[in-house]
């Protein structure tokens, strides 16, 4: 296989030193050769219209125009994407704020004072309250044990049992109703 250096003739370039070791290691991040190098480079200023002596500021026309497009294309999202989102939130506080005063002025309203409970008639109350609970606890008991009594076990022929609720249709569904 040949060099591919071969077909090309080079010339010399004289460069202080320190230069040439700064362009080396350069030359070492960007290319495999300093030929490429260099003629990426110089490529990047003739590509990019620029000179190495331009300053690269706000006072270069073109740099100018990129800053333009970037404000147009921003003010274009405002307009038409950060502005609509801010008036539906605005809206939709402005909603809330009527609703809190509304419901201030429903707050306004006296219904009374409670009757006060005699320790008597609050234990009864609470007393009463309590066999009801017991009551609801022991019919759900009843209910769930009946159910555990309808169920059997069945051997699966490949892997795991399970277990059936022997229970029809229009039962399960007044069982689902119930609870």
């Amino acid at each position: 296989m040949k060099d591919p250096y071969q077909k090309y003739r080079f010339s010399a370039i004289n460069i202080k030193k320190d230069v040439a070791i700064r362009f080396r290691n350069f030359s070492r991040l960007v290319s495999d050769s300093h030929t490429h190098t260099l003629e990426r480079v110089m490529n990047f200023f003739e590509w990019n219209d620029l000179s190495p002596n331009d300053d690269l500021g706000i006072n270069n026309n073109r740099t100018n125009k990129r800053i333009n497009a970037v404000i147009a294309i921003l003010k274009n999202i405002e307009k038409h994407q950060t502005l609509p989102t801010k008036a539906m939130l605005d809206t939709l506080f402005q909603e809330i704020s009527n609703m809190e005063n509304t419901e201030e002025k429903e707050e306004d309203f006296d219904f009374g004072s409670p009757e006060p409970l005699s320790r008597d008639n609050e234990l009864d109350h609470y007393r009463n309250r309590y066999e009801e609970m017991q009551q609801l606890l022991g019919n759900h008991k009843n209910r769930m044990l009946d159910l555990l009594k309808r169920m059997t076990y069945v051997k699966g022929t490949f892997g795991k049992g399970h277990y059936k609720l022997d229970m029809d249709q229009p039962e399960f569904e007044k069982l689902k109703k119930e609870l």
